[in-house]
């Protein structure tokens, strides 16, 4: 059984994360030496709810850096959800990025074509 609530606190290489029902959120910098231990956490969440799943769920991301690990790890948390037909049906995933940080840009339209459900990027 999975908590209702996942809340990590951000530190200076690993992003805020907040997942509740009806609402995931991950802010911040991902530099993390060892992805897997920060994000396994988070993808054991969203597998532990997908059978009590909340229409309408949305997901907000956004990175001021992301390193080559944690992008792995984001795709497996997005290909996870995708998987979810009520999110895929219902959900909607925004893409967050600065002003100017065209890699930011870009790596949200990569994940963008990796999955299929609602997924809008935002400046």
């Amino acid at each position: 059984m999975v908590p209702e609530r996942l809340d990590i606190k951000p530190t200076k290489r690993s992003p805020r994360v907040l997942f509740e029902p009806g609402r995931l959120f991950v802010i911040g910098r991902s530099i993390i030496e060892n992805p897997s231990v920060f994000y396994e956490p988070a993808l054991r969440w969203i597998s532990g709810m997908a059978d009590t799943w909340m229409a309408n769920t949305k997901i907000e991301l956004g990175f001021e850096y992301v390193n080559t690990g944690s992008i792995k790890w984001l795709y497996l948390l997005l290909r996870r959800l995708a998987e979810i037909s009520e999110f895929a049906c219902n959900g909607s995933i925004t893409w967050y990025y600065e002003r100017g940080d065209y890699d930011m840009c870009e790596l949200g339209y990569i994940l963008k074509s990796l999955v299929e459900c609602p997924f809008r990027i935002v400046e």
